[in-house]
């Protein structure tokens, strides 16, 4: 959350010259409404599962650059899709991410005391993270343009 994934996708996605894509803007594109909505309306459990589907439907089709929500890889099935895969980790601490995320915006996973939240959420997936990751890369104090260097050369990519 805050770690520039979408950004940094689409960049790596034009300088490779493949398409982009984003899981949770496939769940916002079926469900018809915003991730944060789902949460306060639908639960938390039911995201999860639209999740699920929507990672397995996007591994199984999808060529180009794939950004996944944070909570994707709490799910062992995801995981276990994502093993063989070129994943990165896009890592930031949490002063950053709260200076990039902000206290204002539609996070339903920080709604209340985000510093401390955004703190107990990276404590639980970390480990997860760095488990399906094949290279992290740390995003502080970076532009995208610079983590999404780092990325194709700790991938080993040449652009397009």
């Amino acid at each position: 959350m805050g770690s520039g994934k979408s950004t940094v996708g689409e960049l790596l996605a034009q300088r490779l010259q493949v398409a982009y894509r984003d899981t949770d803007g496939d769940i916002v594109d079926v469900e018809g409404r915003e991730v944060a909505d789902i949460f306060v309306d639908a639960g938390e459990p039911y995201f999860r599962e639209l999740e699920r589907a929507a990672v397995r439907e996007a591994v199984a089709t999808h060529t180009g650059v794939l950004a996944l929500g944070g909570g994707a890889v709490l799910d062992d099935g995801t995981r276990e899709l994502l093993a063989e895969l070129p994943v990165v980790y896009l890592s930031l601490d949490v002063e950053e991410a709260v200076r990039r995320v902000g206290l204002n915006q539609a996070r339903p996973l920080l709604a209340v005391n985000p510093r401390r939240q955004w703190r107990e959420l990276m404590d639980a997936r970390r480990h997860l993270y760095t488990e399906v990751a094949r290279v992290v890369v740390a995003t502080d104090e970076r532009t995208p343009e610079e983590v999404a260097q780092a990325v194709l050369d700790a991938l080993e990519l040449k652009d397009a």
